[in-house]
């Protein structure tokens, strides 16, 4: 871990401090990343202090006593306070990291903006950094988190009571998911992979796993990360496109998060109920575990899949089905599912369900017609390195 990624995880426990203190978490979410960007700018030429958590905090107080002294008497008591460095027992990091992720993740929230909320907040990443990782312009990004911040204000710094914190606990996985999924395979832009996403996702579920250890879910999500991230190394090739899975090198893959991550979920599915997270795990699993792409038990893959669809049922899960069905049964059988699923809004337009169908045909041996497709899948997406995989794949068959 470098210093500025450890400087990155006292952001809750930094922001922690100064809301319980404070309230008013939007200007105090302003005041720690000016202090961030402080520290960025002050400690290369000056060195670094001996407690980067204190100067943070000594930093982040002066700008919010800045901001609300009004009078002479209220100034000298603000900046008192504000120059009071708390004792190392003023805070516990990881409750404020599980109660910023519940508020970042506040119900009021679009997801985008739960995204963006939860890396700024809880990430340490600026608003410039986001910005990047979603290739939007910094102004948009700063407008996104504003309007954010705004809709959520007056919400207490506080856990949410038992039986809204379970119901919010879904929202707050799906949302480390969804930055994980938009590191690991980006949806836009020429890089196939934005690493510091998928970090930041796999550090957010072990908080949050170290926080609710006893949950099958949250278990299951880290378990997911870690198993899917573990193939990483092997997924780009040297000029940046993509491998897909059945091509990659495994002896590149990362032995050690596999065996984190099949212990996980090992553990999850053992003491029940499961889980879309912990189902998706264990796929992931019986992936990893395969020494080579023709050994992969694909029968357990679709049986897992099976009872996926009936756990949470959605036009992904469908395709993916789909494609085991073929390793299984046939590429017939796989393409009648995917008639089906072409019906399907949520996934008609996709690149993903005309990238199958291909495959799919072109395990049929319709090479004329999986060209075609791939190259339709290709004009669809968004991504370069996918759109270069795809018409390299058409350029395969012809």
């Amino acid at each position: 871990m470098t210093g500025w990624q450890a400087v990155r995880r006292l952001v809750p426990e930094v922001l922690g401090v100064l809301v319980r203190r404070y309230g008013q978490f939007d200007a105090c979410e302003d005041a720690v990343q000016e202090a961030l960007a402080a520290a960025a700018a002050q400690w290369p030429v000056d060195g670094w202090p001996e407690s980067p958590r204190a100067w943070l905090l000594t930093v982040a107080s002066r700008r919010l006593a800045d901001q609300v002294r009004s009078d002479a008497a209220r100034r000298r008591r603000e900046e008192a306070d504000a120059l009071r460095t708390p004792p190392a027992g003023d805070v516990e990091g990881r409750d404020d990291t599980l109660t910023l992720l519940f508020l970042c993740c506040h119900p009021a929230l679009t997801p985008p903006s739960q995204i963006a909320l939860t890396l700024r907040a809880v990430g340490g990443l600026s608003t410039a950094e986001i910005a990047r990782a979603f290739l939007v312009p910094e102004a948009t990004m700063a407008q996104r988190i504003s309007r954010a911040k705004h809709r959520i204000k007056g919400t207490g710094f506080a856990l949410p009571p038992p039986a809204e914190r379970a119901a919010r606990l879904g929202v707050v996985l799906q949302v480390v998911y969804l930055v994980f999924n938009e590191g690991y395979t980006a949806t836009s832009g020429t890089r196939l992979v934005r690493a510091e996403l998928t970090a930041e996702a796999i550090r957010l579920a072990r908080e949050l796993h170290r926080l609710v250890p006893g949950n099958g879910e949250v278990a299951g999500l880290l378990a997911l990360l870690l198993l899917t991230d573990a193939r990483r190394p092997a997924r780009t090739a040297a000029d940046g496109g993509l491998v897909p899975l059945s091509e990659q090198d495994r002896t590149l893959w990362d032995a050690q998060a596999i065996a984190e991550g099949v212990a996980l979920v090992t553990g999850a599915l053992a003491h029940g109920p499961v889980g879309p997270y912990q189902l998706q795990a264990a796929i992931a699993a019986v992936h990893d575990e395969a020494p080579t792409a023709e050994a992969t038990d694909w029968p357990q893959i679709l049986a897992l899949y099976t009872l996926l669809e009936r756990v949470a049922p959605n036009p992904a899960v469908t395709l993916n089905r789909a494609v085991a069905v073929a390793e299984v049964h046939g590429p017939a059988a796989g393409l009648a599912l995917l008639d089906a699923l072409s019906a399907d809004e949520r996934i008609s337009a996709s690149h993903h369900l005309v990238s199958v169908r291909a495959h799919l045909l072109e395990l049929a041996g319709d090479h004329d017609a999986a060209r075609a497709g791939y190259q339709e899948a290709a004009r669809r997406t968004t991504s370069e390195p996918e759109r270069r995989h795809l018409l390299s794949r058409a350029a395969r068959l012809g």
